[in-house]
């Protein structure tokens, strides 16, 4: 169900993306679940349009909200919504959020917003990001939470 915490300790090889998913607590590799190659039923529901038509007056549609708790002190929390024109200056139809939160902090952050489009904070640095597609950015956040945990001496 979204909203709900997933617990990566649940099963061995557990992945955090798949969590994000309402029917996914495979193990990575199992049916259903993660593959090497990426995370097909997250891209599904970033990418695939649910809707015939679409409305000039169509609001945001809320595509995934979901917190996966990987540590007692540390958990990712995951916003994205389609929406029906671009947040500019970014060119995509995504409005997201992507945080990596430690001991209450929030140590790193990909997120797009108005005026200032796509971009990711580290600490307290903020840098432009280059957004290509749903799988890149998974992808790319991913990445940089293994770097973090490595920079900081958290496995």
């Amino acid at each position: 169900m979204q909203g709900e915490e997933a617990r990566p300790g649940d099963r061995p090889g557990f992945c955090i993306f798949c969590a994000i998913n309402d029917n996914s607590r495979a193990p990575m590799g199992a049916p259903g679940g993660a593959t090497s190659v990426g995370h097909p039923r997250v891209l599904e529901r970033l990418t695939t349009i649910a809707l015939v038509g679409i409305f000039s007056n169509m609001s945001a549609v809320a595509l995934i909200r979901r917190r996966v708790v990987l540590a007692a002190d540390a958990f990712v929390e995951v916003v994205v919504w389609r929406v029906p024109e671009p947040v500019p200056p970014s060119a995509h139809a995504f409005k997201y959020r992507f945080a990596y939160v430690v001991a209450g902090e929030c140590v790193l952050r990909y997120d797009n917003e108005r005026g200032k489009g796509d971009h990711r904070h580290v600490g307290t640095v903020e840098s432009p990001y280059n957004f290509s597609t749903p799988d890149r950015l998974m992808a790319d956040f991913t990445a940089d939470i293994a770097r973090w945990n490595h920079e900081h001496g958290r496995s």
